[in-house]
């Protein structure tokens, strides 16, 4: 499906990242939901409510809320992008604040925290083969050919190639997820009901927060769902993705309907709670899921569960590879080094930073143990800086470059030093929501001592807050 995406369709710099803008709601819907719903939802997830319990919870807070800043943030983006010719994230930051300074660094943010992202998903591939062959299939030769393949569709097909696979990935998800997270329970239990009895019975504490952590208590569930809320959106491609549909309205309608695909998610804490009882001792968290599946049903259903969370991986890797290519290449080489580079020079430069991407990210997977939440959060922790200037540059006039600026180097700085000294959570608050909030603060002073330039669409800002008279496209901007 991801090689034959590209058949009718000259794939030029606009087709590779955008779709040509002709995306429906079918398919806006496929390739967010690829995006959103990856190897950290198949084994991140479930291994969390193993080892952790409670503190997973706070997945479940931030799915729905992220897809409410959705309705109202990407709409306008995506008029921007019709209006401008959009293509990238940084793009953005360009257009509204007429430096390519600061397009470039948030290029350079977007691909260092893309590669984390990245992580998650080779390694929970390799992870994914390894138990559903049975030990058979070592991980690391795993890894390295399925994202050869990865990085071979996502070089021939772009953006399509992404959204066609998304259609086999997520029929296979949901089927999985549905039928894994009733039927383990009542293989061992007799119903979701008695599991939860027997497990309040012998871990209660398990249940409830901080579950079997020390510092993962309310404060910390509380501006972790609100990190993650204000900062999926500005992973580079969910935002690119924005660009792909054919009309702001699709954007409010994938929000609306996004949240029903999240009934997979406690269907996966349900098993890795069920594994907490099933499989004591099990040393990764991770691989609960895929064992207790092992132990509970014949091979060839494992296969197709792995097939399922393969797919997870290979899909949201390729459009994580696809907005990190497009970024390096259009954002940071084309302006800082090559600024007389065509369309066609940037997309096969894209092409070859896939391959290179593909590579880096492998190498820090197979010499890397962090668990696939905890790599997910670093790099949430990263992006969400990217908030202010996105939200402020759409609904307010008087924000500027240099505040932009100073503000996401002081959230990058205090997110950087707290995670790297152990001080993640630091007095029970999350650390990027801690950096994110001096972010706003920097942002807001600096703007106020600064003058304000002339955005690229700097007179229509008063408008973006009302939807288009009589098109129902959306906010305006």
């Amino acid at each position: 499906m991801g090689f034959v995406a590209r058949f009718h369709h000259k794939m030029d710099l606009e087709q590779w990242t955008v779709g040509g803008r002709g995306f429906g709601l079918v398919l806006v819907w496929l390739l967010m939901a690829g995006e959103i719903y990856t190897t950290f939802t198949f084994l991140g997830a479930s291994g969390w409510a193993y080892s952790r319990g409670g503190p997973v919870l706070y997945i479940l807070g931030y799915l729905p809320l992220m897809y409410v800043v959705s309705f109202y943030i990407l709409p306008p983006i995506w008029e921007v992008g019709r209006m401008h010719g959009l293509q990238t994230q940084a793009d953005f930051f360009q257009v509204r604040y007429r430096s390519s300074f600061l397009a470039a660094f948030v290029a350079l943010v977007g691909v260092v925290c893309l590669i984390p992202y990245l992580q998650v998903q080779i390694t929970g591939l390799g992870l994914i083969v390894e138990v559903a062959s049975f030990g058979g299939i070592d991980r690391t030769p795993a890894m390295i050919i399925a994202f050869a393949l990865v990085g071979a569709f996502v070089f021939v097909s772009g953006v399509r190639g992404v959204a066609w696979a998304s259609i086999v990935k997520d029929l296979l998800l949901l089927l999985a997820a549905v039928f894994v997270g009733f039927a383990v329970p009542r293989v061992y239990f007799g119903g979701i009901g008695p599991m939860f009895a027997a497990l309040a019975r012998a871990k209660p504490a398990h249940l409830v927060m901080p579950g079997a952590t020390k510092d993962l208590g309310h404060g910390w569930y509380i501006t972790s769902v609100l990190l993650t809320s204000f900062g999926c959106y500005m992973w580079p491609q969910f935002f690119a993705a924005s660009f792909t549909a054919r009309s702001g309205r699709v954007l409010r309608r994938n929000a609306v309907i996004m949240p029903l695909y999240g009934i997979t998610m406690p269907l996966m804490f349900i098993v890795g709670l069920c594994a907490v009882l099933v499989l004591p001792d099990l040393g990764n968290g991770d691989l609960s899921l895929l064992t207790i599946v092992r132990k509970s049903f014949p091979a060839w259903f494992l296969g197709l569960v792995g097939g399922a969370g393969a797919l997870t991986a290979m899909v949201a890797a390729a459009i994580q590879l696809l907005a990190g290519a497009t970024l390096y290449a259009k954002n940071l080489w084309r302006p800082i080094v090559a600024p007389g580079m065509t369309d066609q020079q940037v997309a096969r430069l894209a092409k070859i930073m896939v391959l290179i991407l593909t590579s880096g990210a492998l190498f820090f997977a197979i010499h890397s143990s962090i668990s696939l939440v905890s790599l997910l959060l670093v790099g949430y922790a990263g992006v969400a800086q990217l908030f202010p200037g996105v939200v402020l540059g759409l609904f307010s006039r008087r924000v500027t470059a240099e505040g932009v600026f100073v503000g996401l180097v002081t959230g990058l700085s205090i997110a950087m030093f707290l995670m790297l000294t152990g001080q993640d959570p630091y007095r029970g608050l999350n650390a990027g929501f801690i950096a994110l909030c001096f972010n706003f603060g920097a942002t807001g002073v600096v703007s106020l001592l600064t003058p304000v330039r002339v955005a690229g669409f700097d007179k229509a800002v008063p408008s973006i807050a009302a939807p288009q008279s009589g098109k129902g496209v959306g906010p305006t901007v």
